[in-house]
């Protein structure tokens, strides 16, 4: 199924993910090679769902760290289940009282496996099906540099170290893709590791087949419509032109709504289902709506 690029971006595709050729030659060197794939990218223009179309076209399953600040190994790799074993001190104090060595029995059993909770990384190296996941770890430039830090042990070796079991290693290593909306610099040493790939905002064209797949209620004129009106606006000084999630969710939207071509009314009422800033909402008044309308129609007539 990934034997070669054009096999890579069948996949996808089969999963209603549409790449383009580079983003295809990117993830079939990454998968060809054994690296992990970096995706960097405006918020919306679909990093993540292409570790989830690659786990569901490769019957994989996907594990998803979801990165934040304040990220923890306890959060992101593993923690010992510290009720259970404080129950088992208290019974075994209390059935073993006076028993030579029993705190050092103690010790080791309480930092056994069995009182291992495994978070997303650790679940990832050691799958309880055998069968090598596809992790992903989503927006890591939420999560502080001391974390990136600690990734670089995992993506260099694939095993991560627990101090009271020993070092843990991955029999065969899972697919591992980072997304970042770059609100700040990752690390060079976590970026060389990877493969990086850059996902910007797809063409009309390609759009207007993603929206033919993900909207496929929307009139084919509405559909065009919303393409262009959509790229349009991302040529606009906005604080945060509308992501592809966001052109999906408003085809669907007017769709929804019964109608068949775009108008100043209805953009007016829905322009906060592409828009999540009242500054950009207020930046485009009805002149600016109906002038955008007549150059997309005027684009359509072309």
């Amino acid at each position: 199924m990934t034997e070669n690029i054009d096999a890579v971006a069948r996949l996808l595709e089969s999963q209603d993910y549409l790449p383009d050729r580079r983003l295809a030659t990117t993830l079939f060197l990454a998968l060809r090679m054994g690296r992990p794939l970096f995706l960097e990218g405006e918020a919306g223009v679909g990093k993540t769902e292409v570790a989830k179309a690659l786990a569901a076209g490769l019957g994989r399953r996907l594990v998803r760290l979801q990165c934040y600040e304040g990220l923890d190994i306890a959060s992101a790799v593993y923690e010992w289940n510290y009720p259970r074993q404080m129950i088992e001190i208290r019974l075994a104090e209390a059935t073993r009282a006076g028993e030579a060595g029993l705190k050092d029995n103690l010790e080791a059993g309480i930092f056994s496996e069995r009182f291992l909770i495994r978070r997303p990384i650790l679940q990832a190296l050691e799958p309880s099906d055998g069968k090598p996941p596809v992790l992903l770890i989503d927006e890591l430039d939420r999560t502080d540099e001391p974390f990136e830090a600690y990734l670089l042990e995992v993506l260099a070796e694939y095993q991560v170290t627990i101090p009271e079991i020993g070092t843990i290693r991955c029999a065969e290593p899972p697919i591992v893709i980072i997304t970042s909306n770059r609100t700040r610099e990752i690390h060079d040493a976590v970026k060389r590791r990877c493969f990086y790939h850059w996902v910007d905002y797809p063409d009309k064209e390609r759009e207007l087949a993603i929206v033919r797949r993900k909207a496929p209620g929307a009139a084919e004129a509405l559909s065009r419509e919303v393409t262009g009106f959509v790229a349009r606006l991302r040529g606009m000084d906005l604080v945060k032109p509308p992501g592809v999630a966001e052109t999906i969710d408003w085809a669907n939207a007017l769709s929804a709504l019964d109608r068949e071509r775009i108008d100043p009314e209805v953009v007016g009422e829905t322009l906060g289902l592409l828009l999540k800033y009242q500054d950009d909402i207020a930046s485009i008044d009805r002149p600016a709506l109906e002038r955008l309308i007549e150059e997309v129609r005027r684009d359509m007539a072309t």
